[in-house]
Protein backbone atom coordinates (compact mmCIF):
# COMPACT_ATOMS: atom_id res chain seq x y z
CA UNK A 1 0.00 0.00 0.00
CA UNK A 2 2.01 2.92 -1.12
CA UNK A 3 0.21 6.22 -1.49
CA UNK A 4 3.66 8.18 -3.46
CA UNK A 5 1.98 7.83 -6.93
CA UNK A 6 -1.39 7.97 -8.14
CA UNK A 7 -2.76 4.81 -9.40
CA UNK A 8 -4.98 4.99 -12.67
CA UNK A 9 -8.48 4.31 -11.53
CA UNK A 10 -9.79 0.68 -11.99
CA UNK A 11 -12.82 -0.48 -11.86
CA UNK A 12 -13.60 -3.69 -9.68
CA UNK A 13 -15.18 -6.66 -11.09
CA UNK A 14 -18.65 -7.61 -11.62
CA UNK A 15 -18.09 -10.79 -12.68
CA UNK A 16 -16.04 -13.73 -10.80
CA UNK A 17 -15.11 -17.17 -10.51
CA UNK A 18 -16.31 -18.41 -7.17
CA UNK A 19 -13.34 -20.66 -6.77
CA UNK A 20 -11.15 -18.97 -8.21
CA UNK A 21 -11.86 -15.27 -6.80
CA UNK A 22 -12.15 -16.97 -3.08
CA UNK A 23 -8.52 -17.88 -3.26
CA UNK A 24 -7.14 -14.18 -4.80
CA UNK A 25 -9.49 -12.46 -2.18
CA UNK A 26 -8.12 -14.25 0.93
CA UNK A 27 -4.68 -13.24 -0.25
CA UNK A 28 -6.20 -9.54 -0.43
CA UNK A 29 -7.33 -10.14 3.28
CA UNK A 30 -3.96 -11.64 4.32
CA UNK A 31 -2.51 -8.53 2.83
CA UNK A 32 -5.34 -6.03 4.35
CA UNK A 33 -4.28 -8.37 7.72
CA UNK A 34 -0.66 -8.15 7.22
CA UNK A 35 -1.09 -4.24 6.75
CA UNK A 36 -3.39 -3.80 9.49
CA UNK A 37 -0.55 -5.59 12.02
CA UNK A 38 2.03 -3.75 10.84
CA UNK A 39 0.86 -0.03 10.82
CA UNK A 40 -2.27 -0.07 13.40
CA UNK A 41 -1.64 0.39 16.89
CA UNK A 42 -4.82 -1.34 17.96
CA UNK A 43 -4.37 -4.08 15.82
CA UNK A 44 -1.21 -5.23 16.47
CA UNK A 45 -2.12 -5.00 20.19
CA UNK A 46 -5.07 -7.13 19.59
CA UNK A 47 -3.96 -9.45 17.43
CA UNK A 48 -0.81 -10.23 19.33
CA UNK A 49 -3.36 -10.74 22.06
CA UNK A 50 -5.53 -13.44 20.02
CA UNK A 51 -2.05 -15.24 19.22
CA UNK A 52 -2.88 -14.97 15.58
CA UNK A 53 -0.73 -14.50 12.75
CA UNK A 54 -1.30 -12.73 9.16
CA UNK A 55 0.80 -14.67 7.52
CA UNK A 56 -1.18 -17.94 8.06
CA UNK A 57 -4.79 -16.49 6.80
CA UNK A 58 -6.13 -19.13 4.24
CA UNK A 59 -9.60 -19.79 5.01
CA UNK A 60 -12.64 -17.94 6.19
CA UNK A 61 -12.31 -20.59 8.94
CA UNK A 62 -8.99 -19.05 9.98
CA UNK A 63 -10.19 -15.27 9.43
CA UNK A 64 -12.81 -16.36 12.25
CA UNK A 65 -9.81 -16.79 14.67
CA UNK A 66 -9.67 -12.85 14.53
CA UNK A 67 -10.81 -10.17 17.28
CA UNK A 68 -14.32 -8.60 16.37
CA UNK A 69 -14.06 -4.60 16.24
CA UNK A 70 -16.58 -2.81 17.77
CA UNK A 71 -18.19 0.81 17.24
CA UNK A 72 -17.02 0.96 21.03
CA UNK A 73 -13.29 0.11 20.03
CA UNK A 74 -13.58 2.90 17.42
CA UNK A 75 -15.02 5.83 20.07
CA UNK A 76 -12.58 4.51 22.76
CA UNK A 77 -8.58 3.93 20.51
CA UNK A 78 -9.30 6.48 17.51
CA UNK A 79 -5.99 7.44 17.47
CA UNK A 80 -4.69 3.72 17.55
CA UNK A 81 -6.51 2.99 14.21
CA UNK A 82 -4.41 5.23 12.12
CA UNK A 83 -1.59 3.63 9.96
CA UNK A 84 -0.22 6.07 8.31
CA UNK A 85 1.67 9.55 9.11
CA UNK A 86 0.04 13.06 9.51
CA UNK A 87 1.41 14.48 6.58
CA UNK A 88 0.16 11.57 4.36
CA UNK A 89 -3.48 12.56 5.14
CA UNK A 90 -5.76 14.19 2.47
CA UNK A 91 -8.88 14.32 3.92
CA UNK A 92 -10.90 14.02 7.29
CA UNK A 93 -14.55 12.65 8.05
CA UNK A 94 -16.57 11.27 10.60
CA UNK A 95 -18.71 9.36 11.66
CA UNK A 96 -22.75 10.25 11.98
CA UNK A 97 -22.13 9.78 16.23
CA UNK A 98 -25.02 7.65 16.47
CA UNK A 99 -23.61 6.00 19.93
CA UNK A 100 -22.29 9.19 21.22
CA UNK A 101 -19.60 11.44 19.82
CA UNK A 102 -18.51 11.22 16.32
CA UNK A 103 -15.40 8.85 15.35
CA UNK A 104 -12.91 10.63 13.00
CA UNK A 105 -11.42 8.59 10.06
CA UNK A 106 -8.64 10.06 7.93
CA UNK A 107 -8.17 9.46 4.13
CA UNK A 108 -5.21 9.41 1.85
CA UNK A 109 -5.01 10.22 -1.71
CA UNK A 110 -5.47 6.41 -2.44
CA UNK A 111 -8.32 6.47 0.05
CA UNK A 112 -9.88 9.09 -1.94
CA UNK A 113 -9.34 7.33 -5.01
CA UNK A 114 -10.91 4.02 -3.57
CA UNK A 115 -14.27 6.30 -2.43
CA UNK A 116 -14.25 7.50 -6.16
CA UNK A 117 -13.81 3.57 -7.81
CA UNK A 118 -16.44 2.59 -5.56
CA UNK A 119 -19.04 5.47 -6.63
CA UNK A 120 -18.03 4.56 -10.21
CA UNK A 121 -19.23 1.36 -9.67
CA UNK A 122 -22.50 2.93 -8.65
CA UNK A 123 -23.27 4.88 -11.04
CA UNK A 124 -22.31 1.80 -14.19
CA UNK A 125 -24.72 -0.38 -12.10
CA UNK A 126 -27.32 2.29 -12.53
CA UNK A 127 -26.29 2.67 -16.30
CA UNK A 128 -25.45 6.39 -15.40
CA UNK A 129 -22.68 7.83 -17.31
CA UNK A 130 -21.70 11.66 -19.04
CA UNK A 131 -25.04 12.19 -21.11
CA UNK A 132 -25.85 12.76 -17.40
CA UNK A 133 -26.02 15.25 -15.33
CA UNK A 134 -26.18 14.09 -11.32
CA UNK A 135 -27.56 16.28 -8.72
CA UNK A 136 -26.59 15.83 -4.69
CA UNK A 137 -28.99 16.99 -2.85
CA UNK A 138 -27.08 15.71 0.81
CA UNK A 139 -24.19 17.79 2.06
CA UNK A 140 -20.34 17.79 1.02
CA UNK A 141 -20.09 19.79 4.19
CA UNK A 142 -19.83 18.90 8.17
CA UNK A 143 -16.98 16.09 7.40
CA UNK A 144 -19.53 14.11 5.61
CA UNK A 145 -18.31 11.11 3.22
CA UNK A 146 -20.89 9.86 1.33
CA UNK A 147 -21.65 13.38 -0.11
CA UNK A 148 -17.53 13.85 -1.11
CA UNK A 149 -17.42 10.20 -2.92
CA UNK A 150 -20.44 11.26 -5.20
CA UNK A 151 -18.97 13.67 -6.17
CA UNK A 152 -15.20 12.07 -6.72
CA UNK A 153 -17.03 8.90 -8.65
CA UNK A 154 -18.87 11.62 -10.95
CA UNK A 155 -15.37 13.43 -11.76
CA UNK A 156 -14.06 10.10 -12.12
CA UNK A 157 -16.60 9.39 -14.49
CA UNK A 158 -16.69 12.87 -16.07
CA UNK A 159 -20.35 13.10 -15.71
CA UNK A 160 -21.57 17.11 -14.56
CA UNK A 161 -22.28 17.71 -11.31
CA UNK A 162 -25.03 20.04 -9.42
CA UNK A 163 -24.38 20.48 -5.49
CA UNK A 164 -27.66 21.67 -4.37
CA UNK A 165 -26.77 20.31 -1.02
CA UNK A 166 -29.50 20.86 1.74
CA UNK A 167 -31.27 23.95 -0.08
CA UNK A 168 -34.31 24.71 0.28
CA UNK A 169 -37.11 22.97 -1.69
CA UNK A 170 -37.70 25.87 -4.64
CA UNK A 171 -33.72 25.86 -5.32
CA UNK A 172 -33.47 22.02 -5.49
CA UNK A 173 -36.53 22.28 -8.50
CA UNK A 174 -34.74 25.27 -9.70
CA UNK A 175 -31.78 23.54 -10.14
CA UNK A 176 -33.36 20.48 -11.79
CA UNK A 177 -34.94 22.36 -14.64
CA UNK A 178 -31.72 25.00 -15.04
CA UNK A 179 -29.22 22.37 -15.40
CA UNK A 180 -31.72 19.36 -16.90
CA UNK A 181 -30.57 17.17 -14.23
CA UNK A 182 -31.89 13.53 -14.74
CA UNK A 183 -30.23 11.96 -11.98
CA UNK A 184 -30.40 12.75 -8.07
CA UNK A 185 -29.14 11.49 -5.29
CA UNK A 186 -31.25 11.87 -2.13
CA UNK A 187 -33.00 10.48 1.00
CA UNK A 188 -35.85 8.74 0.31
CA UNK A 189 -38.58 10.90 2.75
CA UNK A 190 -36.71 13.84 1.14
CA UNK A 191 -38.28 12.93 -2.26
CA UNK A 192 -41.69 12.55 -0.64
CA UNK A 193 -40.76 16.63 0.31
CA UNK A 194 -39.92 17.49 -2.90
CA UNK A 195 -42.74 15.62 -4.95
CA UNK A 196 -45.25 17.40 -2.00
CA UNK A 197 -43.29 21.27 -2.73
CA UNK A 198 -43.92 20.12 -6.31
CA UNK A 199 -47.95 19.68 -6.16
CA UNK A 200 -48.18 22.63 -3.55
CA UNK A 201 -46.30 24.77 -6.49
CA UNK A 202 -48.01 23.44 -9.70
CA UNK A 203 -44.36 22.30 -10.98
CA UNK A 204 -44.88 19.71 -13.43
CA UNK A 205 -42.65 17.48 -11.71
CA UNK A 206 -43.94 14.17 -13.64
CA UNK A 207 -42.18 15.51 -17.01
CA UNK A 208 -39.31 16.85 -15.26
CA UNK A 209 -36.04 15.86 -16.63
CA UNK A 210 -35.16 13.78 -13.59
CA UNK A 211 -34.95 10.18 -14.98
CA UNK A 212 -33.43 8.18 -11.84
CA UNK A 213 -32.67 8.45 -8.24
CA UNK A 214 -30.31 7.02 -5.89
CA UNK A 215 -31.35 6.62 -2.57
CA UNK A 216 -29.44 6.83 0.54
CA UNK A 217 -29.82 6.61 4.19
CA UNK A 218 -32.98 4.85 4.48
CA UNK A 219 -34.28 1.37 2.31
CA UNK A 220 -36.13 1.47 -0.34
CA UNK A 221 -37.32 -2.19 -0.47
CA UNK A 222 -38.17 -4.83 2.36
CA UNK A 223 -36.48 -8.60 2.55
CA UNK A 224 -38.28 -9.85 -0.65
CA UNK A 225 -37.07 -6.71 -2.60
CA UNK A 226 -40.49 -5.51 -3.11
CA UNK A 227 -40.81 -1.76 -2.14
CA UNK A 228 -41.44 -1.13 1.26
CA UNK A 229 -44.09 1.62 2.02
CA UNK A 230 -41.63 4.56 1.16
CA UNK A 231 -40.52 3.04 -1.59
CA UNK A 232 -43.93 2.88 -2.88
CA UNK A 233 -44.71 5.80 -2.41
CA UNK A 234 -42.63 7.31 -4.23
CA UNK A 235 -42.55 5.27 -7.19
CA UNK A 236 -46.33 5.38 -7.62
CA UNK A 237 -46.71 9.45 -7.38
CA UNK A 238 -42.76 9.74 -9.58
CA UNK A 239 -42.30 7.50 -12.64
CA UNK A 240 -38.73 7.51 -12.22
CA UNK A 241 -35.98 4.57 -11.62
CA UNK A 242 -35.20 4.20 -8.34
CA UNK A 243 -31.61 3.16 -6.66
CA UNK A 244 -31.38 2.02 -3.39
CA UNK A 245 -27.39 2.23 -1.77
CA UNK A 246 -26.29 0.90 1.90
CA UNK A 247 -22.84 2.22 2.91
CA UNK A 248 -21.55 3.82 5.89
CA UNK A 249 -18.71 5.89 6.79
CA UNK A 250 -16.73 2.89 8.70
CA UNK A 251 -16.70 1.00 5.38
CA UNK A 252 -15.53 3.39 2.86
CA UNK A 253 -17.66 1.13 0.67
CA UNK A 254 -21.41 1.36 -0.46
CA UNK A 255 -23.65 -1.61 -1.74
CA UNK A 256 -25.41 -0.41 -4.77
CA UNK A 257 -28.48 -1.67 -6.78
CA UNK A 258 -28.34 -2.30 -10.16
CA UNK A 259 -31.64 -2.20 -12.38
CA UNK A 260 -33.21 -5.84 -11.35
CA UNK A 261 -33.53 -4.46 -7.99
CA UNK A 262 -32.29 -7.36 -5.96
CA UNK A 263 -29.86 -5.88 -3.23
CA UNK A 264 -26.76 -4.27 -3.35
CA UNK A 265 -23.65 -5.65 -5.27
CA UNK A 266 -20.67 -6.58 -3.41
CA UNK A 267 -17.39 -5.67 -4.80
CA UNK A 268 -14.95 -7.75 -3.45
CA UNK A 269 -12.07 -5.74 -4.74
CA UNK A 270 -12.84 -3.25 -2.17
CA UNK A 271 -14.62 -5.35 1.02
CA UNK A 272 -15.25 -8.86 2.25
CA UNK A 273 -17.86 -9.79 4.38
CA UNK A 274 -19.25 -11.87 7.14
CA UNK A 275 -23.03 -12.25 7.93
CA UNK A 276 -22.98 -13.41 12.21
CA UNK A 277 -25.31 -14.79 14.35
CA UNK A 278 -25.95 -14.06 17.93
CA UNK A 279 -22.72 -15.50 18.96
CA UNK A 280 -20.68 -14.35 16.23
CA UNK A 281 -20.61 -17.39 14.46
CA UNK A 282 -21.50 -17.02 10.34
CA UNK A 283 -25.25 -18.29 9.79
CA UNK A 284 -26.27 -20.83 7.28
CA UNK A 285 -26.72 -19.52 4.02
CA UNK A 286 -29.66 -17.67 2.87
CA UNK A 287 -30.33 -16.51 6.34
CA UNK A 288 -29.77 -12.66 8.11
CA UNK A 289 -27.65 -11.55 10.57
CA UNK A 290 -24.86 -8.95 11.61
CA UNK A 291 -23.29 -7.50 8.74
CA UNK A 292 -19.31 -7.51 9.87
CA UNK A 293 -16.73 -6.32 7.29
CA UNK A 294 -13.23 -5.75 6.61
CA UNK A 295 -11.98 -3.04 4.23
CA UNK A 296 -9.79 -3.89 1.79
CA UNK A 297 -7.33 -1.66 -0.05
CA UNK A 298 -7.96 1.15 2.68
CA UNK A 299 -4.60 2.60 3.40
CA UNK A 300 -4.90 4.97 6.34
CA UNK A 301 -7.61 3.27 8.74
CA UNK A 302 -8.32 -0.09 7.74
CA UNK A 303 -10.94 -2.15 9.80
CA UNK A 304 -10.45 -5.74 10.60
CA UNK A 305 -13.81 -7.42 11.14
CA UNK A 306 -15.62 -4.91 12.08
CA UNK A 307 -19.47 -5.73 13.06
CA UNK A 308 -21.94 -2.50 11.98
CA UNK A 309 -24.70 -3.29 14.00
CA UNK A 310 -26.91 -4.02 10.59
CA UNK A 311 -28.96 -6.82 9.97
CA UNK A 312 -28.94 -8.37 6.31
CA UNK A 313 -28.77 -11.54 4.16
CA UNK A 314 -26.22 -12.15 1.71
CA UNK A 315 -27.40 -13.75 -1.70
CA UNK A 316 -24.71 -15.76 -3.53
CA UNK A 317 -27.30 -16.77 -6.33
CA UNK A 318 -26.25 -14.83 -10.02
CA UNK A 319 -28.17 -11.27 -10.31
CA UNK A 320 -31.09 -11.47 -12.86
CA UNK A 321 -28.80 -8.62 -14.12
CA UNK A 322 -26.36 -11.16 -15.11
CA UNK A 323 -24.01 -10.01 -12.39
CA UNK A 324 -22.15 -12.72 -10.57
CA UNK A 325 -21.07 -10.87 -7.88
CA UNK A 326 -22.85 -11.51 -3.95
CA UNK A 327 -25.47 -9.22 -3.14
CA UNK A 328 -26.26 -7.61 0.43
CA UNK A 329 -30.25 -7.26 1.48
CA UNK A 330 -32.21 -4.03 2.60
CA UNK A 331 -31.08 -3.32 6.15
CA UNK A 332 -33.98 -4.69 7.87
CA UNK A 333 -32.86 -2.70 11.24
CA UNK A 334 -30.02 -2.14 13.26
CA UNK A 335 -29.05 -4.30 16.23
CA UNK A 336 -29.02 -2.11 19.13
CA UNK A 337 -32.57 -0.95 17.72
CA UNK A 338 -34.69 -3.91 18.46
CA UNK A 339 -37.65 -3.26 20.33
CA UNK A 340 -39.14 -5.28 22.78
CA UNK A 341 -43.01 -4.20 23.16
CA UNK A 342 -45.72 -5.71 25.09
CA UNK A 343 -44.00 -9.44 23.88
CA UNK A 344 -43.85 -8.60 20.35
CA UNK A 345 -40.20 -7.85 19.15
CA UNK A 346 -39.64 -5.24 16.29
CA UNK A 347 -37.48 -3.00 14.33
CA UNK A 348 -37.99 0.59 14.09
CA UNK A 349 -38.74 0.19 10.37
CA UNK A 350 -41.84 -1.80 10.87
CA UNK A 351 -43.52 1.27 12.48
CA UNK A 352 -41.85 3.48 9.93
CA UNK A 353 -43.44 1.10 7.14
CA UNK A 354 -47.04 1.64 9.02
CA UNK A 355 -46.59 5.25 9.45
CA UNK A 356 -45.47 5.92 5.82
CA UNK A 357 -48.58 5.19 4.41
CA UNK A 358 -50.02 8.16 5.61
CA UNK A 359 -49.45 10.77 3.03
CA UNK A 360 -50.88 13.74 5.44
CA UNK A 361 -49.23 12.73 8.60
CA UNK A 362 -46.05 15.18 8.74
CA UNK A 363 -42.64 14.64 10.47
CA UNK A 364 -42.87 11.82 13.09
CA UNK A 365 -40.04 10.74 15.55
CA UNK A 366 -40.07 6.96 17.33
CA UNK A 367 -38.64 7.48 21.33
CA UNK A 368 -38.32 4.82 23.21
CA UNK A 369 -36.84 4.57 26.75
CA UNK A 370 -36.94 1.78 29.90
CA UNK A 371 -40.32 1.73 31.97
CA UNK A 372 -40.38 1.46 35.78
CA UNK A 373 -40.86 -2.52 35.06
CA UNK A 374 -37.88 -2.38 33.49
CA UNK A 375 -39.75 -2.91 29.68
CA UNK A 376 -39.51 -1.05 26.43
CA UNK A 377 -42.10 1.78 26.28
CA UNK A 378 -42.56 3.48 22.98
CA UNK A 379 -43.55 6.33 21.83
CA UNK A 380 -44.73 8.24 18.48
CA UNK A 381 -44.21 11.58 18.48
CA UNK A 382 -46.21 13.16 16.26
CA UNK A 383 -47.65 16.91 15.32
CA UNK A 384 -50.13 18.29 16.84
CA UNK A 385 -51.17 21.14 14.93
CA UNK A 386 -51.26 19.01 11.27
CA UNK A 387 -53.66 16.68 10.24
CA UNK A 388 -51.90 13.55 12.49
CA UNK A 389 -54.71 14.26 15.20
CA UNK A 390 -57.45 14.01 12.42
CA UNK A 391 -56.33 10.68 11.78
CA UNK A 392 -55.66 9.33 14.80
CA UNK A 393 -57.89 6.52 15.03
CA UNK A 394 -57.01 5.19 11.46
CA UNK A 395 -52.88 5.20 12.42
CA UNK A 396 -54.04 2.95 15.55
CA UNK A 397 -55.91 1.20 13.51
CA UNK A 398 -52.88 0.71 11.16
CA UNK A 399 -50.52 -0.11 13.79
CA UNK A 400 -52.48 -2.67 15.61
CA UNK A 401 -53.01 -4.63 12.32
CA UNK A 402 -49.65 -4.43 10.95
CA UNK A 403 -47.91 -4.59 14.40
CA UNK A 404 -50.34 -6.57 16.47
CA UNK A 405 -49.12 -3.69 19.28
CA UNK A 406 -50.09 -0.27 19.60
CA UNK A 407 -47.22 2.22 20.79
CA UNK A 408 -48.39 5.21 22.57
CA UNK A 409 -49.18 8.10 20.58
CA UNK A 410 -47.90 11.80 21.84
CA UNK A 411 -48.63 15.14 20.34
CA UNK A 412 -46.06 17.96 20.57
CA UNK A 413 -46.20 21.24 18.25
CA UNK A 414 -44.59 20.57 14.77
CA UNK A 415 -41.90 23.57 15.31
CA UNK A 416 -40.71 21.81 18.86
CA UNK A 417 -40.54 18.17 16.63
CA UNK A 418 -38.78 19.71 14.13
CA UNK A 419 -35.62 20.64 16.39
CA UNK A 420 -35.77 16.88 17.68
CA UNK A 421 -35.93 15.55 13.80
CA UNK A 422 -33.23 18.22 12.96
CA UNK A 423 -30.75 18.88 15.80
CA UNK A 424 -28.30 21.36 15.31
CA UNK A 425 -25.32 20.17 13.23
CA UNK A 426 -27.20 16.91 12.45
CA UNK A 427 -26.05 15.96 8.94
CA UNK A 428 -29.80 13.07 8.99
CA UNK A 429 -33.27 13.84 10.12
CA UNK A 430 -33.34 11.79 13.09
CA UNK A 431 -37.00 9.53 13.14
CA UNK A 432 -35.63 7.27 16.42
CA UNK A 433 -34.32 8.27 19.81
CA UNK A 434 -33.07 5.22 21.98
CA UNK A 435 -33.17 6.57 25.91
CA UNK A 436 -32.56 2.55 27.21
Amino acid sequence: MNNTTEAPLSVPKHHFDQQAWTKEQYQRLKQSLQYAYKHSAFYRQKFQEAGVNPDQLQSQEDLQQYPLTTKQDLQQFNDDFLCVERQEVRDFCTTSGTLGHPVSFALTEQDLQRLAQNEVLTYLSAGIGQEDVIQLTTTMDKRFMAGHAYYLGARALGIPFVRSGLAPMGFQWDSIFRFNTTVLIAVPSFILKLIQYAKQEGIDFVNAPVKKIICIGEALRNESFEYNTLGKLIADQWPVELYGTYASTEMGTAFSECEAGKGGHLYPDLIHVEILDEQNQPVAAGLSGEVCITTLGVEAMPLVRFKTGDIATLHADTCACGRTTPRLSPILGRKEHLLKLKGTSLYPTAIFNVLDRFEGIGNYIIEVCKSDLGQDAVRLLLESDGQAMTMQDKIKEALRSDLRVLPELVYINSGDLMKMKFPENSRKPVNFIDRR
